[in-house]
């Protein structure tokens, strides 16, 4: 990222003062957040005819995902260590470049190394772009509008979320796996165009160092909120794992009702989102005990309940709602209770999802080995009430 390199990109304006927010360029960083997060996702809806073409066998190219979430947590804690000193539009925009030949080398690789090779190239990518998006949106808005700039950049994962996978597998059926990988590529050139149009030189603030990452989970309060962090996505997504069977076999919904129900969470999750920008402009504490509690309570109603469809599709829309805000709230969260080392603590919230999502998945499978689907969401639901109450009582909002 030398002064060539700077030279070479397309002039940008100079960081927009606190006073004139720059919601282009926070739109920017919504289309690079759901172009990373949608190329994570595909090989999960498109994982049969990849293995084909590859000559390999589907477990073999599921550590697609598997790579991209370990390289990412790494990415996640080392972006702003590895990078410091460097103005922080240039290493977005090398993230974005980075998506986009990740995409094309996946859209036409010849084997599992090369695949492989390629989703180490999202990993770092993904880890980076996300760990430094809290940060680069807080200096772009005003503070009083920090958490509806995040809520934008964090409906980018939502609306990924909804669209990736159905739309992934379909338009594989209609074209080939490697054309919806050519598909994210255009995407991905989409979100790297509108960055270089919109975001400003952002200067790099601080000196990130190893040691900063540990000095910041030292800080008062700071390790608690991790904790709380994993528990409350690992939670999710020991449930969210193991949703498809619970409604297969307690809520005795046919293929056709799953895809609406499915459709329903995503929807909700988008709206929550979105929702949570305005909630945590009135109280941070509040949003993050509210979220949790009604990812529990819908979890344990879900098993507790009389069976019925209506009642299911409502409890599975207020799940999706209540999880919407959670990426939100953390973020706003740790960015606001460490504005001076917001990117570390960017890093660390990336790390912890990252775990997270392994050990929710993890423990969610034990669960389901042991006691069938009822202990998982048994385990699931009083695990997330569970954090609710740490919440309510250990964790204290940033002023």
């Amino acid at each position: 990222m030398s002064d060539a390199v700077s030279a070479a990109l397309p002039a940008a304006p100079v960081s927009a003062p606190a006073t004139a927010p720059a919601w282009a360029a926070v739109f920017s960083l919504t289309l690079g957040v759901f172009g990373l997060v949608t190329a994570e996702f595909l090989p999960a809806s498109l994982l049969t005819p990849m293995a084909q073409s590859l000559g390999i066998a589907e477990g073999v190219a599921g550590q697609a995902v598997t790579v991209t979430a370990a390289v990412a947590l790494a990415s996640g804690l080392l972006t702003a260590v590895a990078t410091r000193g460097i103005d922080r539009r240039l290493v977005l925009l090398f993230f974005s470049v980075l998506l986009i030949a990740s995409n094309l080398l996946v859209a036409t690789a010849p084997s599992l190394t090369v695949l492989l090779l390629a989703r180490v190239m999202l990993g770092i990518a993904l880890g980076g772009f996300w760990s430094m998006a809290a940060a680069t949106a807080m200096r772009l808005v005003p503070p009083d509008q920090v958490p509806r700039a995040l809520s934008m950049v964090f409906s980018g994962v939502s609306v990924a979320t909804i669209a990736a996978a159905p739309l992934g597998s379909y338009l594989g059926g209609l074209y080939g796996w490697r054309a919806v990988f050519h598909a994210a590529t255009a995407l991905a050139v989409v979100g790297l165009v509108a960055q270089l149009a919109t975001l400003p030189r952002l200067p790099p603030q601080g000196v990130a160092r190893l040691s900063t990452l540990v000095a910041v989970l030292r800080r008062p309060n700071i390790g608690l909120g991790i904790v709380c962090t994993v528990l409350v996505f690992g939670g999710h997504f020991a449930l969210f794992t193991y949703i498809r069977p619970f409604l297969e076999q307690v809520s005795e919904v046919e293929i056709g009702g799953m895809a609406l129900l499915l459709l329903a969470f995503g929807l909700a999750n988008f709206a929550g989102t979105l929702l949570a920008g305005f909630l945590l402009q009135r109280s941070i504490k509040l949003t993050l005990t509210l979220m949790p509690l009604l990812i529990g309570g819908s979890a344990l109603a879900l098993l507790l309940l009389p069976a019925s469809l209506p009642l299911h599709a409502v409890l599975v829309a207020l799940w999706g709602m209540a999880f919407g805000g959670v990426p939100v709230g953390w973020s706003t969260w740790l960015a606001r209770a460490v504005p001076d080392e917001a990117e570390s603590g960017g890093g660390l919230i990336v790390a912890a999802v990252q775990l997270a999502i392994a050990g929710g998945a993890a423990l969610g499978g034990l669960a389901f080995h042991l006691g069938g689907i009822g202990s998982v969401f048994a385990g699931g639901g009083t695990l997330l009430l569970a954090a609710t109450l740490i919440v309510a009582a250990g964790v204290r909002a940033p002023r």
